[in-house]
């Protein structure tokens, strides 16, 4: 009567094992540690080793290891105070030739990580790291945007042999063509006509010659929309470039984006890789010597003054772009016929076009590439801070069209780490719209390690409170219950480590609560079989009904709890998140454990017994 399948037995031990392989590697520490990363033309070799040894030796500072790993030196220091005072030192002794910042290294085994056993990835109120508040500027990508329509309305005139004096742009978000007096009403409508069917989203009207094109209000909500999601999009994949566990990346308000990288320390490299708006132009070179059209002001009106990179020297370049960073699709390092570092650039349908067709015309012509980056500045005014940006822009180099490409092409003339962060920034995607940061704070790894022993220590007071209880009160099924809660816990830190999920504060809270709702489905089960008891039923016949009876009632009280994690997940952010993951995974195999795992144990205990006369519940 009292009988328990034994393929449950081996699943609950296949369920044991699996948890206790992935939730070890949370037991190991990360070493505090300090990350040295090559600036533009330093190495990282055994002399910089050497070096750095030397330094922290010196300074009284005692390392346990100091290793490449990757294309950084690592240095793994003892305590946290050793990493600020090697941090201090450090950056000192190295300069501006190398970025020194803190990190937190593992110290997990190859063989747990070998088969996917990882320790859990700490929030940023838990292990440290940063939060950054982003301003969109969504003004610039309506301008950006407005200029393409510009562009397009040109390229549209050409290509059907229509004459036109000019197309501009006005401060209404409106665009004026100008065309030729001598085609008359006749031809400003065919005009329109096939501006419409290019651009069927606009509005057109005419005046004599003119044709004014303006943009609907909700195409311009559109493209200031859009612009955000896009900047989000990016910053996703710049993130990831990083390698950032679990960053939060969420739009907030209308025109802000908030990004969160736990466990990232070094702020500088985060931000610059972040913020950058780095990216390529390609332009014709306009004939004519660009210092004396300076002298004389006689600049060609499709011309502009750039100026080169190594040399500062004045060159003229056509203000129409080839293509920009918006139509690369895909961007690696190489290296040049002389083995210099390059960039490989991979462009789109409509980029690959382009280039092909400026440079099957222009075989032999000079052709340039514009470096182009957004720098964030920010100035004291009547002692306020007043946040902007300048433009610097920079030809990296100027070469003869030597033949006809078109998708797939190199860009000579950058330095390794130029060329290593440009084609990260490519790979990635340009911002639709510049951002300016408004807000940065940074949570330290000493606080994060305070945040996490106290939430350790509420958990574990939370569960020694529960078991000694049950252990009291009911006895044999008190340390039954004991038993399928710590199993519950311990498969709850096992699938958030193997699933990657991130553990925060709240996070805590939810694991804390985890271990309430098994209580609460235990109680359940102990009282029922009291019920059973008080009856008439034997004591075995009690522990099967207290069972049956009491699953439904289980079932249908975590699944309101579950429905609650589930609608905190979809609607909440950021730690509410993290408290509904834990909460989800939690009820799930509190449930398992309540039901399953404590009905293995009782029968285990009691099936055997022929004369079994009372309960120790």
């Amino acid at each position: 009567m009292l009988e328990f399948p034994r393929w449950k037995y081996f699943l609950i031990l296949a369920v044991l094992a699996v948890s206790v392989l992935y939730a070890l590697p949370n037991i190991y520490q990360k070493d505090p540690s300090v990350q040295i990363t090559a600036n533009r033309g330093a190495q990282i070799d055994d002399a910089l080793r050497d070096g750095v040894l030397a330094d922290l030796k010196q300074a009284g500072v005692d390392a346990t290891s100091v290793s490449k790993e990757g294309d950084s030196l690592l240095v793994r220091l003892p305590s946290l105070d050793a990493q600020t005072r090697a941090n201090d030192v450090l950056r000192d002794k190295l300069g501006e030739n190398y970025v020194v910042a803190l990190n937190l290294a593992s110290t997990v085994p190859d063989w747990l990580t070998n088969i996917g056993a990882k320790p859990m990835v700490l929030g940023l109120d838990l292990q440290g790291g940063v939060h950054f508040v982003l301003q969109v500027d969504q003004k610039a990508a309506l301008e950006k945007r407005i200029d393409a329509y510009a562009e397009d309305i040109r390229v549209t005139l050409r290509d059907n042999r229509i004459a036109y004096q000019s197309v501009e742009r006005r401060p209404d978000h409106s665009i004026v063509a100008v065309l030729s007096p001598s085609g008359g009403a006749s031809a400003a409508a065919s005009a329109r006509d096939v501006l419409a069917k290019s651009q069927p989203t606009l509005s057109y009207g005419i005046a004599g010659n003119r044709i004014t094109v303006t943009i609907p209000e909700s195409e311009l909500a559109q493209i200031a929309s859009g612009a955000i999601e896009q900047n989000i999009t990016t910053l996703r994949n710049r993130v990831n470039s990083l390698g950032v566990a679990e960053p939060i990346i969420q739009r907030q308000g209308d025109d802000r984006v908030v990004v969160q990288l736990p466990g990232v320390q070094d702020t500088a490299e985060a931000k610059r890789m972040i913020g950058a708006t780095a990216t390529l132009e390609y332009r014709a070179v306009v004939p004519g010597n660009a210092q004396d059209a300076i002298a004389s002001g006689n600049i060609p009106a499709e011309a502009k003054v750039y100026r080169m990179r190594d040399s500062g020297a004045p060159v003229l370049l056509n203000k129409r772009v080839i293509v920009t960073g918006d139509q690369m699709v895909n961007a690696t390092v190489s290296t040049d016929q002389n083995g210099l570092p390059a960039v490989s650039v991979t462009l789109n349908n409509a980029g690959g076009q382009k280039m092909f067709d400026f440079t099957s015309a222009n075989v032999g012509k000079p052709m340039a590439v514009v470096y182009t980056e957004r720098i964030p500045t920010v100035n004291m005014v009547d002692g306020k801070e007043v946040r902007s940006f300048r433009i610097n822009e920079e030809v990296i180099s100027v070469a003869n069209v030597n033949g006809v490409f078109g998708k797939q092409f190199i860009t000579t003339g950058l330095e390794k780490t130029e060329a290593d962060n440009l084609s990260k920034l490519l790979r990635a995607g340009s911002l639709a719209a510049p951002m300016d940061f408004v807000e940065e704070r940074i949570v330290g790894p000493s606080l994060g390690a305070e945040n996490v022993e106290r939430g350790v220590t509420a958990v574990l007071y939370a569960f020694v409170f529960t078991l000694v209880f049950f252990t009291v009160y009911y006895r044999m099924f008190g340390v039954i219950t004991s038993l399928a809660l710590l199993m519950n816990l311990l498969i709850v830190v096992a699938v958030l480590s193997l699933f990657g999920a991130t553990m925060t504060l709240p996070g805590f809270a939810g694991l804390a609560l985890s271990i309430g709702l098994s209580v609460d489905a235990n109680v359940l089960i102990n009282e029922r079989i009291r019920e059973e008891l008080r009856l008439g039923l034997t004591p075995k016949a009690s522990i099967v009904a207290g069972y049956e009876k009491a699953s439904g009632t289980i079932l249908d009280a975590n699944l309101t709890g579950i429905l609650a994690g589930v609608a905190l997940y979809a609607f909440g952010t950021g730690p509410l998140k993290g408290f509904a993951v834990t909460l989800i995974v939690g009820i799930l195999a509190s449930m398992f454990t309540a039901i399953t795992v404590s009905r293995a144990i009782a029968v285990l205990v009691y099936a055997r017994r022929k004369k079994l006369k009372s309960l120790a519940v």
